[in-house]
């Protein structure tokens, strides 16, 4: 199927080995043939064909398992209080006001642009103006993608891979229109910054396509020596803890997020009321830094 030479040149083109969608002849870690595992675990279907077989980069585009809370009708509106996620993963408040950006998956290059500038505006205004950065992705891509980036410096990087805190935030997943719109499709081919294939490369060759991201809980944990939290932190704020678990089994992996969850920026008083707010019309959308800087008074 995948053997003839247009064949694999086009796949490596698109960063694949020309072997890369062969699954059937794959043997698992016990040695056995993976039509023997499928017919143990009486699935129907042959385990070549798992989802869990696609390149990670592969995956980013399948559905995704729903968030574990349901999506708000719509995102706070000026004048809102700052919604509180299920782990309490983002606080606001105590006089410090906040901006935060909703990412789309690591490795987009409409995602690098929003990040660099919330990075510049973070650099600026350090100390006065808290920048976070939320990411869909896994903890070990998201390090990777920043570290290529040239690192988060002063943005507090929170990791929500079930993407619970994009729900609370009104942040679904965007439909067809919102990927393969005709300004979407053009904006993505002038782009240099598409960086997937690198970060999902760097993942698996370290093996942590496996590893879990930090978990969450109202304790600010973080995943120790990455910078990165599953609570919004300072850059050398609170305790590091190691902490790892299985991945999930349901759904196609969620190391590099997922192409279709949408975007978002707000920013926030010091109180903690929502005063600008704005989600990505297509997934090409850079989002407006420098907007919400200036409603803040910076």
């Amino acid at each position: 199927m995948f053997s003839s030479l247009a064949t694999k040149l086009a796949m490596r083109k698109a960063g694949l080995s020309s072997d890369a969608l062969d699954f059937s002849s794959q043997p698992t870690k016990d040695g056995r043939s993976l039509d023997e595992v499928d017919e143990s675990n009486g699935s129907g279907w042959p385990a070549w064909m798992s989802t869990k077989k696609l390149p990670l980069t592969a995956q980013a585009w399948l559905s995704p398992v729903p968030p574990p809370v349901p999506v708000a009708a719509e995102c706070p509106k000026q004048g809102d209080l700052a919604p509180l996620d299920r782990d309490r993963q983002l606080q606001f408040g105590g006089g410090r006001p906040a901006i935060v950006l909703f990412m789309r998956c690591v490795g987009c290059a409409f995602a690098q642009k929003s990040f660099l500038a919330l990075r510049t505006l973070a650099n600026r205004h350090q100390g006065s103006l808290r920048c976070i950065a939320v990411s869909h992705s896994s903890a070990a891509a998201t390090r990777k993608w920043m570290d290529i980036l040239g690192g988060a410096w002063n943005v507090e990087v929170v990791i929500d891979e079930d993407r619970a805190i994009y729900a609370a935030w009104g942040l679904g997943l965007g439909n067809v229109w919102y990927m393969f719109n005709p300004t979407t499709q053009v904006q993505g081919w002038k782009e240099k910054g598409w960086l997937g294939i690198k970060v999902a490369d760097a993942v698996q060759r370290t093996g942590e396509a496996d590893r879990l991201t930090a978990r969450k809980n109202d304790t600010g944990v973080k995943r120790a020596g990455t910078g990165l939290s599953t609570r919004s932190q300072g850059r050398n704020g609170g305790r590091e803890i190691e902490a790892e678990s299985e991945a999930g089994t349901l759904g196609p992996s969620t190391v590099m997020g997922n192409k279709w969850q949408q975007a978002g920026l707000f920013a926030i008083d010091g109180r903690g009321t929502v005063i600008w707010g704005a989600k990505a019309l297509r997934a090409d959308d850079v989002m407006d830094l420098d907007a919400a800087a200036a409603i803040l008074g910076f």
